[in-house]
């Protein structure tokens, strides 16, 4: 087909040049399910279309065919096409793409070679791991322990009593799948069997220690590494720790979420740490030199004469490490000047005389001072 009569693929799915990839995802699946053959038999328009939404939707979908497409048009995806569609029929088509339609038209799920659809992938799990913000700092291992439904150790995995042989499914006749009229009948969808969970098999006498179900609930206990800089509610995959998957098919992830307990000092600004400092009036106002605590110990702070309530004052490199550059933030240190609840009589006596010297109309006030630390750190 000649480059200048092809349809915009944006054209074709029926989307933004601005739509995300859901967006496209989900524009994808309606057009192809409008003009599958299954749906529109005998149709040669229809199938003309079906393959032309699958090719823009193999463009769009992936981020640097799409800006290449975006870029150069049509043109610049000669030799760049994964697929040649226009050879291909619409079980290939949605071979490609099983992750989107889950086993429809009779296709999902299938191997280009025709055989039986792999097994369902095993269950993701989620626990969390809680660490303080000096763990944050150096980064961690921590011991976990979950529970997950594992592989049955007396039948290991198969269900049935041990020393008995499996028979042929009666529900899909030892297929594995399972065909259902979808829609009103205008097509079909293909699952696994509900019976045998795609095996095709199962056994007249079910194993006791899991009565039947080849699962049987265990606690795992793993140490997961925590890397440095890692934010509160961020997970970390542990890949094949979920549970196991129906027979030959993975297991899935277990996902540790990280939950980072408050500091009673400091807290946090991304990778930036504040500090809310104390300070004496006569600190502020003649200025001192004074300790302040950080993650990796003390520092050595001067503060000026004259420093005022809300100041901030940077450190640099003080604070936590990027999780991905491991280039380390700043400490901000607010100066909170503290107003002492007990005078002797000779103190009282030096105040009121300073009292009376002083100009309030040029006194500063803070407002805003989270605002105002936001905008010093940025």
């Amino acid at each position: 087909m000649p480059v200048a009569t092809q349809r915009d693929y944006y054209e074709v799915l029926q989307v933004e040049k601005t739509a995300s990839g859901d967006v496209i995802k989900r524009a994808y699946r309606k057009m192809a399910m409008r003009y599958h053959p299954d749906r529109n038999p005998d149709d040669a328009e229809a199938e003309k279309k079906f393959k032309e939404c699958a090719e823009a939707y193999e463009v769009l979908s992936d981020d640097a065919k799409r800006r290449r497409y975006d870029q150069f048009g049509h043109a610049g995806m000669r030799g760049q096409a994964g697929h040649d569609f226009g050879s291909m029929n619409a079980q290939d088509i949605y071979s490609m793409f099983g992750d989107i339609f889950g086993g429809a038209f009779g296709g999902g799920g299938r191997s280009r070679g025709g055989g039986r659809a792999r097994g369902q992938r095993g269950y993701d799990l989620e626990t969390v791991a809680t660490v303080s913000l000096e763990e944050v700092l150096a980064g961690s291992e921590k011991d976990i322990s979950f529970t997950r439904q594992d592989t049955c150790d007396t039948c290991e995995g198969s269900g049935g009593k041990p020393g008995t042989e499996p028979v042929s499914c009666v529900t899909c006749g030892g297929a594995g799948q399972v065909q259902q009229q979808g829609f009103g009948g205008m097509f079909r969808m293909v699952t696994d069997c509900p019976a045998c969970k795609g095996a095709g098999k199962s056994y007249r006498e079910k194993c006791t220690g899991c009565s039947g179900s080849g699962r049987q609930p265990r606690k795992v206990e793993l140490s997961v590494k925590v890397p440095a800089g890692i934010s509160d509610g961020q997970a970390i995959r542990v890949t094949g720790e979920g549970e196991p998957g129906s027979p030959g098919a993975p297991r899935g992830d277990l996902h540790v979420v990280v939950r980072v307990e408050e500091h009673e000092v400091f807290s946090r600004e991304e990778d930036h740490l504040i500090l809310r400092m104390p300070t004496s009036f006569a600190q502020a106002a003649l200025g001192a030199d004074i300790t302040v605590p950080t993650l990796d110990g003390e520092h050595e702070l001067t503060l000026k004469p004259g420093t005022q309530h809300g100041d901030l004052i940077k450190i640099r490199g003080e604070g936590l490490p990027n999780l991905r550059s491991g280039r380390r933030g700043d400490l901000v240190v607010a100066v909170l000047i503290e107003v002492p609840k007990k005078l002797s009589g000779e103190q009282e006596e030096l105040l009121r005389a300073y009292a009376a010297t002083e100009d309030h109309d040029v006194m500063p006030h803070s407002k805003g001072f989270w605002e105002k630390i936001k905008t010093y750190i940025g």
